[in-house]
């Protein structure tokens, strides 16, 4: 149990560490790179390495004495190994020349620190015998100590996506664990009671306090991290103010990959619009022509043909009353036939029925 609970926290403080390293990374000022400092060490050395060291101690008993702390050295390992690892992540953070040779170096001083604060933890127990070392496990342990501190900066340097971090920090895990372990399998015991009682607290007089630390400490970090405003935010803000100011916008920034690195993006070329097509000029339409009126000639009356005073008329005349008649009669047909026309349209008069015939449909629809 107490195994698999020190990997968890080893874990989680990896891994809110090494968030901390990306934002510092991103970060503008120099204000801003010391904060993000600060507390990657307080996620690494605090959380990460010295309350997994302590939670691993809380399962470490010796058959035949009771075991008590030191609250004062325990509380100076635990700074030492937050200094230790600021240490180191600054040698590697800082600067732009020779990255490799200031990882290395800031490996095996966070690494000498990380044993320090593991042996320093170790001196802090008091229990009725004598406490030996092996030379051979205890030099492993700090060989592991100085690797792993080297690989963790290495890591923090390179390491951007949630993915990489993730895997780094079950590394860094495994690690951590490995080296308190080691440290651990190298102390031996010899009993010597010496009837007297035991100075310093017991382990669950130190749960609470050091448990309620970590729980506000771990609460913290998540806040920096989310609270913080990313380069994303940045560069959102400053491009809103641009268009609010009515200068020339920025391009719009680019969405970052895990931890505020943005992605560059070059400025987007302006469109040019096409040229507006060339109207041709209209063709010049005929005027209309208007249509001649015809007007309705008025109907004439028929008019007998007055006989002569002085007796009947002759055949002659007779003949000629009657085609002039029958002139009159045929200009009065044409006539209406015209007007038929122009007020029904060109298919004709209608067809009305007569006694000898009715209207069918085929006769509607052709009128």
């Amino acid at each position: 149990m107490t195994p698999s609970v020190s990997y968890v926290l080893s874990v989680l403080g990896s891994l809110l560490g090494l968030t901390c390293a990306v934002r510092f990374r991103t970060a503008a000022s120099s204000g801003a790179r010391n904060f993000w400092l600060i507390l990657a060490a307080v996620a690494i050395g605090g959380t990460g390495i010295w309350t997994m060291h302590f939670v691993a101690m809380l399962g470490f008993d010796v058959v035949g004495t009771p075991i008590r702390y030191d609250v004062g050295l325990t509380a100076a390992s635990a700074l030492l190994g937050i200094v230790a690892v600021g240490i180191g992540l600054a040698l590697a953070l800082y600067g732009s020349g020779a990255q490799q040779l200031r990882i290395i170096i800031g490996g095996v001083l966070a690494g000498l620190g990380v044993a320090g604060m593991h042996y320093t933890g170790m001196a802090a127990m008091h229990l009725d015998g004598e406490i030996d070392y092996s030379a051979t496990r205890v030099g492993m342990s700090i060989g592991i100590a100085v690797v792993a501190a080297a690989v963790a900066l290495w890591l923090a340097v390179t390491v951007r996506k949630p993915v990489a971090i993730l895997a780094a920090a079950l590394i860094m895990g495994v690690a951590v664990n490995g080296m308190h372990f080691t440290g651990m399998s190298a102390m031996s015991v010899r009993l010597e009671p010496s009837g007297t009682p035991l100075s310093g607290a017991t382990a669950t007089q130190l749960l609470l306090p050091i448990g309620l630390t970590v729980v506000f400490a771990v609460l913290g970090l998540l806040y920096a991290l989310m609270a913080a405003p990313t380069e994303e935010d940045l560069a959102g803000l400053a491009y809103l103010a641009a268009r609010q100011d009515g200068s020339a916008p920025a391009p719009a920034p680019a969405r970052p990959v895990f931890g505020g690195v943005p992605q560059q993006r070059s400025a987007p070329a302006p469109q040019q619009r096409p040229p507006a097509p060339q109207q041709r000029p209209a063709a010049a339409q005929p005027a209309p022509v208007p249509r001649p009126v015809q007007q309705r000639q008025p109907q004439r009356q028929y008019q007998p043909p007055q006989q002569p005073i002085g007796g009947p008329p002759s055949l002659g005349e007779r003949l000629g009353s009657l085609q002039r008649e029958q002139a009159d009669k045929a200009a009065q047909s044409r006539a209406d036939s015209d007007e038929d026309t122009r007020w029904i349209g060109p298919q004709g008069p209608r067809r009305m029925p007569t006694a000898d015939s009715s209207w069918t449909f085929r006769d509607r629809a052709d009128s």
